[in-house]
């Protein structure tokens, strides 16, 4: 039983039988994959205040010095990002950051806004007007917060981390694995594509890598939602100095991934943090945001690779890269999806198999998000070319 998920209303049963299958896995047995994608994002910190603590991340300030972006900082980076040809804007902040944050919350209640959740909603509907999609990471979340954003969204995310009770996680205000699940969760009963992923070497061992990993995989083939998972490696950095896993244990725990996952759901590496030629070979397809003109503000000791580094990642490995959206073609209805389209078609929509469930309309994109895919506009243009976007020489 995974910690706390059932407190949550997750209920999961993970295999031992499976576990020991996942724990003999190595990299010798999968395989490089066809092509290799990235998404070319901004990074937008609405906040970095967090009810957490965690002791590995320096993205949180303390109360009374966590800052809060207006909208119109906001739309200046969504601005830059749209005319350096980027198609996704990333909103990150902490979970809960107006709960034990008084000045947060006063700001966004000054601002006429009831929770930050509202403010997203309004921060997302500026970056569409600027010409990116919103792909949102807000942290554990209810379906009600979820719902109240989701639709301004081409996707959203939030990392699992670890199902286990780690030392990292300590203090008063501790991440629970249960309600990381139970945000996963939400996703699929919302129809939100969604990425999650773990985060090695914070405390965790093998056994609790493969049951995380097990606990997306069944959560996945209850919702078929899941889009990418993240395999990352904890970084030093001013708050974190118990080193970072080694090449060995990243090869082992990205083999792993690509085992327990079916081939719809990509397995990402960020290429600022992991050792990313030494891992394409292990199953990794995807580099996920890249930014041409943001910092990663959850790790800024770690610069983003130029978009030549990605090419040369992907020469190394004999494969072809693509630009991507932030919302994976499998995850659009059938008229938007490109004439070679031949992966899995989500559940619901034309083509799929509904191996899950038999939802014959499942929308996953809401009607703001088609709007913007479809505009015959400038934006729209440029998303549709992406779409449709041959390998980068």
């Amino acid at each position: 039983m995974i910690p706390g998920a059932s407190e949550y209303g997750v209920a999961l049963e993970i295999d031992d039988a499976a576990v020991e299958r996942l724990l003999a896995v190595t990299p010798e047995d999968v395989a490089a994959p066809r092509e290799l994608t990235f998404a070319r994002n901004v990074f937008v910190p609405l906040t970095t205040a967090c009810r957490y603590t965690c002791t590995y991340c320096t993205y949180f300030d303390p109360p009374g010095e966590a800052s809060l972006l207006s909208l119109e900082e906001v739309r200046e980076i969504c601005e830059r990002g749209a005319d350096a040809g980027c198609t996704e804007a990333l909103f990150t902040f902490g979970d809960d950051p107006d709960d034990r944050y008084a000045e947060i919350h006063a700001q966004l209640e000054a601002w006429g806004y009831d929770s930050i959740h509202d403010y997203l909603r309004a921060a997302c509907e500026v970056a569409l007007e600027e010409g990116l999609l919103p792909h949102s990471n807000p942290g554990d979340q209810t379906l009600e917060q979820m719902e109240t954003v989701a639709d301004v969204n081409a996707s959203m995310g939030v990392m699992l981390e670890t199902t286990a009770e780690v030392g990292a996680h300590a203090g008063p205000r501790r991440k629970e694995p249960g309600q990381r699940l139970q945000t996963i969760e939400n996703a699929g009963k919302l129809d939100v594509a969604f990425t999650t992923g773990i985060l090695v070497g914070i405390g965790e061992d093998w056994r609790d890598r493969a049951e995380s990993l097990l606990a997306i995989q069944e959560l996945h083939e209850r919702y078929d939602h899941v889009q990418e998972v993240i395999v990352q490696p904890v970084a030093e950095n001013e708050r974190w100095s118990d080193g970072s896993p080694s090449l060995e244990t990243m090869r082992r725990a990205t083999a792993m991934a690509r085992v327990a996952l079916p081939d719809e759901i990509s397995v990402q590496v960020p290429p600022n943090l992991a050792p990313a030629r030494e891992l394409i070979d292990c199953g990794v397809d995807d580099l996920g945001g890249v930014s041409p003109i943001t910092d990663d503000h959850i790790n800024p000791d770690y610069s983003w690779p130029a978009l030549r580094e990605l090419e040369e990642i992907a020469d190394d490995a004999g494969i072809p890269l693509y630009e991507r959206l932030p919302v994976y073609e499998r995850f659009l209805p059938s008229d938007l999806r490109t004439e070679g389209f031949d992966g899995a078609a989500a559940d619901g929509t034309a083509g799929a198999t509904g191996r899950r469930n038999e939802d014959a309309d499942r929308e996953w994109i809401s009607p703001t998000i088609r709007a913007a895919l479809e505009a015959d506009d400038a934006t729209g243009q440029r998303y549709r070319r992406v779409l449709r976007g041959t390998a980068l020489e």
